[in-house]
């Protein structure tokens, strides 16, 4: 028997919250209306699916219990279309930054990355890499952007050449985030003490979220004792994340925090699918069983404590 494939359009809605939570990382597109497509390209529909509007998915995260999202412009092109997009929707507000695989592509750097892939160059990348991380610090005054971010190092996408520039966007963002006394979300992959070294070394913002918490124990516990927030998605429900889970319940409950990083990370049983926040309920509920803590509970705290790092919107 042929392996069994699986389905490729947006996941089955499922069971809504008892209470409303937030979604504190997504990637929506930056659209000209409020028409064009929420799914990537490397989760794209199958023929005759229908895109969803801006509105379609606000409207499906409200049906779900999701109430608000932070999206999140982490390249040139995106940057002042997710304010555009915080401004167009009372539900939505933004974070702004250079993400870490982008810092050396404005640097003029391109390599072969430790896993094999060719970045591809586009015309932003013209800009040196201090003139895109001007637009985000221009922009990131407004008061819609509730956070500076995704910013960090990630030694899986770049190699030895691009590791300084992604350090020293790093280290931009870090100031920047605290110029602006706003919170810092950090992309953290295959970096763990590169991305605690530089963050006691110049100094954690106040409030400092792991987006998409990838770590250990060891990596929880480091977070309990400096206060950083650490921030869940869909890989928490995959079946071989023991070690994730393991941090997770490592954590004080008043850090944790839940995302979807849509459209990326869909969770379990969903996975290959395009991810979106009206599916976020699923990693809600595996949180809850982690924390041993009842369903409403949980979400009462998850919103408490994005609050805390976000305030409201």
């Amino acid at each position: 028997m042929g392996k069994k494939k699986r389905p490729r359009g947006w996941p089955t809605p499922p069971e809504p919250l008892p209470a409303t939570v937030v979604d504190n990382h997504a990637h929506f597109p930056v659209l000209d209306d409020d028409g064009g497509p929420v799914a990537d390209d490397d989760v794209a529909l199958p023929p005759g699916e229908a895109p969803l509007s801006m509105t379609a998915q606000l409207e499906r995260a409200a049906r779900a219990g999701v109430a608000r999202v932070i999206t999140v412009g982490c390249d040139v092109p995106s940057l002042a279309g997710s304010v555009a997009l915080a401004h167009a929707h009372p539900e939505v507000a933004a974070a702004l930054a250079i993400h870490p695989n982008e810092a050396p592509l404005h640097a003029g750097v391109r390599e072969i990355a430790p896993d094999g892939l060719d970045p591809a160059v586009r015309a932003h990348h013209r800009l040196s890499l201090d003139e895109a991380i001007a637009q985000v610090a221009d922009l990131a005054r407004d008061d819609r952007v509730v956070a500076v971010g995704e910013s960090g190092l990630d030694l899986f996408r770049t190699g030895e050449q691009g590791r300084a520039h992604q350090v020293r966007a790093f280290r931009a963002h870090i100031a920047l985030a605290k110029e602006l006394g706003k919170p810092l979300q950090i992309h953290d992959r295959d970096a763990h003490a590169d991305v605690v070294a530089t963050l006691l070394a110049d100094g954690a913002p106040e409030r400092t979220v792991f987006h998409c918490f990838s770590g250990d124990v060891d990596l929880a516990r480091t977070c309990a004792e400096h206060g950083w927030y650490a921030s869940f998605a869909g890989p928490v429900t995959f079946k071989a994340n023991d070690v994730l889970r393991a941090a997770l319940r490592a954590l004080p409950p008043e850090l944790v925090l839940v995302e979807t990083d849509a459209p990326y990370l869909t969770p379990h049983p969903h996975r290959g699918q395009p991810n979106a926040p009206y599916v976020m309920p699923l990693t809600v509920r595996t949180i809850a069983e982690q924390l041993g803590r009842p369903l409403a509970d949980t979400c009462a705290l998850l919103t408490a404590n994005t609050d805390a790092v976000y305030g409201t919107w």
